[in-house]
């Protein structure tokens, strides 16, 4: 995405350019990701019982979305968008908004999971091309504050849908009014990211084709174990809401724990990087997977208030984490072919958050409760670090 066909870097834009680039990034983030994907977590509760819904067929809902997501990312890797990122961007910007609006007016099963399948794609494609753009003005300057400051979009926006759903719910507005409110943040944040996002990506040097990618031991573990955090993490990212709901929690209650986990989330990638300095990006990744392991646990073992609360906040604190810097080892493992290497991970990860809401919600049904579900993804976090820890330490 950051190459192009010219033999010269392009200049370094302004310091105060950088700063007004990383804050478009962060809101361009913060509503596709936290109220484009995210936002489902907590009105799903309230849609589940407005419409008389159970986990099986909000596990399905979710993982249409998850399944949009991870078309728009394979769509996304073909060179088809260069010299556009910023028109498609702000597509999917606008996609995003209209998508939250219908989910706001529609009541039909099949209808809801063509709307939330097609924000998967319009947020992958705001966070491929959004990201292409910002990434590359961070790189040029030397910025690398850029990077935490673009991604920490995803638990701002995650932190302000929770505030306005606790909002909602004061003002005694129904999950309908929650969806339509999202919509009406999102069209201020596609105005906020149209006035200063970039045109353009910065070019750092000549085109140079990938080679075919080399399956080392390490990168095809790395592959795996990719796939395997995905299913692990968004079974807590998506019931984690409703888990509250079936403990007995409120609905201020069920808002102020998605609000925990935003604001663990938005500083994440900042207050892990003296870690990965220290340890290295393997070793981090490991710590990150069991972190967020313990907290899947609490989340059904510890009972309410803490452990809906200590599960929010150590979910919030390591899945962007995680979820940026195993790409970064997916980049060191594969020197010559970054592009492919990347674009195989998040097929994989796409694959796992695709698998996860369907096996919880036929668990849920089955067992009557969310523990079993939230142990299976928990395990499979733990797996997932082993896996990296054991094939990848010696590469990466």
């Amino acid at each position: 995405m950051i190459d192009s066909p010219q033999s010269r870097p392009d200049p370094a834009p302004a310091a105060s350019a950088v700063l007004t680039t990383a804050m478009a990034g962060a809101v361009a983030m913060a509503v596709a990701m936290g109220l484009g994907r995210f936002f489902y977590t907590p009105v799903l509760p309230a849609m589940m019982a407005g419409l008389d819904m159970g986990p099986a067929e909000a596990g399905w809902i979710a993982s249409a979305n998850y399944a949009g997501y991870l078309l728009g990312a394979i769509l996304a890797a073909y060179g088809w968008a260069e010299g556009i990122e910023r028109k498609v961007a702000l597509a999917g910007l606008l996609a995003t908004a209209l998508l939250l609006l219908a989910m706001g007016v529609s009541s039909n099963f099949v209808l809801l999971c063509a709307i939330r399948f097609l924000a998967g794609v319009a947020s992958a494609f705001v966070m491929v091309f959004t990201s292409a753009i910002v990434l590359s003005h961070g790189l040029v300057t030397g910025k690398p504050w850029v990077q935490s400051s673009h991604f920490a979009g995803v638990g701002t926006g995650i932190s302000v849908s929770a505030i306005m759903f606790g909002l909602i719910v004061l003002g005694d507005g129904g999950w309908r009014m929650a969806w339509i409110v999202a919509a009406v943040l999102a069209f201020a944040g596609l105005a906020l990211v149209s006035r200063y996002l970039p045109q353009d990506v910065m070019r750092t040097g000549p085109a140079r084709k990938e080679p075919p990618l080399s399956w080392t031991p390490a990168l095809l573990a790395l592959t795996i174990a990719y796939g395997i955090f995905g299913f692990g993490y968004i079974v807590t990212a998506t019931f984690l809401v409703a888990i509250v709901r079936d403990g007995g929690g409120s609905s201020l209650f069920e808002a102020g724990v998605w609000l925990a986990t935003g604001l663990a989330a938005a500083p994440s990638v900042a207050y892990w990087l003296p870690a990965v300095r220290r340890v290295g990006l393997v070793n981090v990744f490991a710590i990150g997977c069991l972190v967020e392991a313990l907290g899947v646990a609490a989340s059904v073992l510890v009972p309410l208030p803490a452990g809906p609360v200590v599960g929010g906040v150590l979910l919030g604190g390591t899945f962007v984490m995680v979820t940026a810097f195993g790409l970064q080892v997916g980049r060191q493992l594969a020197i010559e072919s970054p592009r492919r290497a990347l674009a195989m991970m998040t097929a994989a990860f796409g694959t796992g958050q695709i698998l996860g809401p369907v096996v919880a919600g036929y668990l849920a049904n089955w067992t009557g409760t969310y523990t079993w579900a939230s142990l299976a993804a928990a395990a499979g976090l733990l797996v997932s670090g082993a896996i990296v820890l054991v094939f990848c330490k010696t590469r990466a």
